[in-house]
């Protein structure tokens, strides 16, 4: 049986994989309570991580760098015993839950115009700073999961993600169609930021096996904006960074929730070579996309979670056996996973039920 670097790489370069891979993600609160089910844990009771318990394939590597433009700035804004509101280095103020998981709630923004990202913001993003990045952290990750084997990645977000956290929605969408000039700027910036900042964890780090990039595009029943926006301010800059990791030969995988179908043709030729996660109830199908891009695409996850949510062991056992042995007659290559990531409304026991289907149906 291929090892899960030979698998994934085989995926990518649409080259015979023999069986179908697995990822998934886990909620931190999911892992918690798992471990009163039976979970593994440390002697402090820390989760067991998954890549190691569960038997991923994938393995980001390298700790995700911090990409405000005031660097290490996080400032208390207000506090409560259930929540906690901080300004971030981008001048957004976000609301936590300090007990439990969950997107963070959008309070205030600073950065509400282009003058003050070019006075206050933009300064800082332009050279390259090595503070930013736990080099020590990631060379460790790096060696310890290149020697076990599995298909490394480095991962982070990029420039709609980032957007979203620094201006705020309306702040975004608003400049999107009044200040495209500003969108561009601010694109450019992050860009160059980020390939600078991947040179030096490629230059000092290592090379992985690949890369992700994390933006979510859409929502439930939909794209946030356009096609034709997205194609004109978005995109070219993800092509310009998916190409930068081409060129060290590194496969790019999009991960992006919400119903992103229509952005499909951009995704493919922009160069990503997989996609995650395929959410279900905002209308994306798998199986249907695995028809239609498998040939320029693999494919990582897809596996309606609120399946697992069930309980339902028929339906489980019904459902991933159909989606695995769709995946394989597609001819494509494919991770099983969820469609989006793994809540705390599925029990341990009823994941490790799914897992066992998967493993035996996941020959090709």
């Amino acid at each position: 049986m291929q090892t899960s670097r030979e698998l994934v790489n085989r995926m990518a370069r649409r080259d015979g994989p023999d069986r179908v891979g697995l990822f998934d993600s886990f909620w931190p609160d999911t892992l918690r309570k798992w471990v009163a089910e039976g979970y593994p844990a440390d002697e402090a009771g820390n989760p067991a991580d998954p890549t190691d318990q569960l038997g991923l394939d994938m393995c980001g590597v390298g700790s995700w760098f911090d990409v405000l433009p005031w660097r290490g700035w996080s400032e208390v804004v207000e506090e409560s015993e259930e929540w906690i509101v901080r300004r971030n280095g981008a001048g957004a103020a976000l609301k936590y839950w300090k007990h439990k998981s969950g997107t963070p709630e959008h309070i205030d923004f600073l950065m509400t115009s282009r003058e003050v990202w070019e006075r206050d913001y933009r300064p800082h993003l332009l050279e390259l700073d090595r503070e930013r990045i736990d080099l020590k952290g990631a060379k460790g990750s790096y060696a310890t999961r290149k020697e076990q084997g599995f298909w490394t990645f480095y991962g982070h977000l990029f420039v709609w993600e980032n957007m979203r956290q620094s201006m705020g929605d309306v702040c975004m969408y608003e400049s999107l169609l009044d200040d495209p000039g500003w969108i561009h700027d601010y694109n450019r910036v992050y860009t160059d930021f980020f390939k600078a900042h991947y040179q030096l964890m490629l230059d000092e780090v290592g090379v992985p096996d690949g890369a992700w990039m994390y933006e979510d595009l859409g929502y439930r029943n939909g794209l946030f904006c356009s096609p034709k926006v997205l194609e004109e301010l978005i995109f070219p800059y993800f092509a310009e960074l998916v190409e930068f990791f081409h060129s060290y030969g590194l496969p790019v995988v999009l991960h992006s929730c919400g119903g992103i179908e229509a952005a499909l043709p951009l995704i493919v030729e922009a160069g990503f070579d997989g996609l995650n996660p395929m959410e279900v109830k905002s209308g994306c199908d798998v199986v249907r996309f695995a028809r239609d891009y498998g040939d320029k695409l693999f494919f990582c996850g897809g596996l309606d979670v609120r399946i697992l949510e069930s309980g339902d062991r028929d339906l489980i056992r019904r459902e991933v056996a159909a989606l695995v042995e769709a995946m394989k007659v597609s001819g494509t290559g494919y991770l099983f996973g969820s469609d989006h990531s793994v809540t705390p409304n599925v029990s341990y026991a009823d994941y490790q039920f799914a897992l066992d289907v998967y493993r035996e149906h996941m020959m090709h």
